[in-house]
């Protein structure tokens, strides 16, 4: 059984404990505990091992930003960017995330058990964002590819100027974004759907969720939509 490795950062620096997660991984370096984070930002980026870091508590900016293949669990609250443009690895978040989480990554999992504010989701490439609770505007805007599955509600302009992401959601949608549109849940949809609830060890049933996806209206210029830009 791997060593599980303990750094407080209420005694080293950021610095110190991303340089070591950077080292190469070891079998008795494979598990890594962070102790007070007290909201430091930064917080365990750019891994490309297969480690598991638990951070106990508040995180800052960009938490387990550009991970790959590594498992980060944040014990508490995560800050603006959490899990940005991650590219494999799975990320989960225990209390809230601030805004623009998973912005622009490519694949992967992050999971975030309460809320998420504005933009979760911004210019997604392709990772799979499960929410336990509630998010805010613009989320998924400009959504390329990879899926969005919130629990509980989503705020004004939800999937603006959508590409290829596919977006599902239990709650009440505020309002739609630019050629964003509701569309037919099919079996395949339910089958998608309850494989990543269960990635993310939440106990929903699919079946009382909605389908959400880009109604491919905004793909090239027209001068008839220029309205809508």
């Amino acid at each position: 059984m791997a060593a599980l490795t303990e750094v407080d950062l209420g005694a080293s620096s950021v610095r110190d404990l991303n340089q070591a997660l950077h080292a190469p991984a070891t079998e008795s370096a494979a598990s890594w505990r962070v102790l007070n984070p007290r909201g430091a930002h930064s917080v365990a980026c750019g891994l490309k091992d297969e480690v598991t870091v638990d951070v106990e508590g508040h995180v800052g900016y960009y938490c387990a930003g550009m991970n790959q293949r590594a498992t980060v669990t944040v014990h508490g609250n995560a800050g603006v960017g959490v899990a940005e443009n991650m590219m494999s690895g799975a990320v989960r978040v225990r209390g809230d995330a601030s805004q623009s989480a998973g912005a622009t990554a490519h694949g992967g999992l992050l999971v975030i058990e309460g809320n998420a504010a504005a933009r979760c989701g911004i210019s997604m490439k392709g990772v799979d964002i499960v929410v336990g609770g509630n998010v805010g505007h613009m989320s998924a805007f400009m959504g390329q590819a990879g899926r969005l599955v919130v629990c509980g509600d989503a705020g004004d302009a939800l999937g603006d100027s959508l590409y290829e992401a596919r977006l599902y959601v239990k709650g009440k949608v505020k309002s739609l974004g630019a050629d964003c549109v509701e569309k037919e849940m099919r079996d395949e949809h339910r089958v998608e759907l309850a494989e990543l609830l269960k990635a993310a060890e939440f106990d929903q049933d699919p079946a009382d969720f909605r389908r959400y996806g880009s109604a491919r209206r905004l793909y090239h210029f027209k001068v008839d939509n220029s309205t809508a830009y």
